[in-house]
């Protein structure tokens, strides 16, 4: 299925994207920045849509089953950290969930198996004072702690954790727009019981009357999605022949479940393919459909003999549960 994949450095993936609503789209805001508006050299202004990082989260969200507060069938029996409260047991996040996944507080401040969470994961990293780091026993450890940590990557920057390994993102995607054009319009929150300030004083701070308010939309020649799986460095981590499959399989169920999901990234930003994704590289590789990928993602996540959810008790007391 991937085997077009096996001495490739890179898969490489453009998707044109259009408004399923219209032709004009809500752009990502920063605080203090608002639309990122960019220029290429010799080119009319671009914008970047939505970018890497929120990509990335909206990448990791398709194996969660929010409602559930677990992962989905496909992943369910994939190792990971599942943090629950020390007064009840309740979920409170998991590695899947934690920006920081596997080097998240509530991870490292734990009692995992009646150990110090930090002790726990050095321990199971090899990280020693005055040693180099053993990056074939840290990728291991990772995967057989949460997998997809060698995907989405993971920094175990905490001062206990000697050296500081960290692992970079191995799937990267990213929205940009092309030849854009600010779109600007208004509306008004409207108040039909207080239509001005009332005697009491209360306002447009308090919620109340009629506020205007502007709008900034904008439109588009070309509106693209670009990603990359870096196979280079999925093999890289020198894991089993199985285990870099199974990565590698998971990365690319990733990005065509993204591709065959609806696209609406807020309110007013909607999109569909406008056509078929161009695989850029490697060259004559058709990407298959999610379903057949997670049917070989079943096959191979039924080699694990300790499967599903590691339990982190939150918050430790004195390296074991509270």
């Amino acid at each position: 299925m991937i085997e077009a994949l096996a001495d490739a450095p890179r898969l490489l993936v453009d998707a044109p994207l259009r408004p399923v609503v219209g032709t004009t789209f809500q752009p990502t805001g920063f605080p203090d920045l608002g639309a990122a508006e960019f220029q290429r050299p010799n080119s009319p202004p671009s914008l970047l849509v939505e970018s890497v990082q929120s990509m990335a989260n909206r990448l990791e969200e398709l194996g969660w089953d929010a409602p559930a507060q677990q992962p989905i069938e496909l992943l369910a029996g994939l190792p990971y950290v599942e943090v629950v409260h020390a007064e009840d047991e309740r979920f409170l996040t998991s590695s899947r969930l934690e920006p920081h996944r596997l080097a998240a507080a509530y991870v490292r401040d734990a009692a995992i198996d009646g150990a110090d969470g930090t002790d726990w994961v050095t321990e199971r990293l090899g990280l020693e004072p005055k040693r180099p780091l053993d990056w074939g026993r840290i990728y291991t450890a990772v995967f057989e702690m949460d997998p997809l940590c060698l995907i989405h990557g993971v920094f175990f920057s905490a001062k206990p954790w000697h050296g500081n390994p960290k692992v970079r993102r191995a799937i990267t995607a990213v929205v940009e727009a092309h030849d854009v054009a600010p779109v600007i319009s208004g509306g008004l929150k409207r108040d039909d019981v207080q239509f001005t300030q009332g005697e009491s004083g209360r306002g447009a701070e308090e919620g109340y009357g009629f506020v205007p308010f502007g709008r900034t939309e904008y439109t588009a020649r070309e509106i693209v999605l670009g990603a990359s799986v870096d196979l280079a460095q999925i093999r890289g981590y020198g894991l089993p022949s199985e285990r870099t499959e199974l990565l590698t399989l998971l990365a690319v169920w990733e990005l065509a479940s993204l591709l065959e999901s609806p696209l609406r990234l807020r309110t007013a930003c909607d999109f569909e393919l406008a056509a078929e994704p161009a695989i850029r590289r490697p060259e004559r590789f058709g990407l298959p459909s999610a379903d057949d990928l997670a049917n070989r993602v079943r096959e191979l996540s039924l080699g694990f003999e300790h499967p599903g959810a590691l339990r982190a008790v939150w918050p430790a007391k004195d390296g074991k549960a509270a």
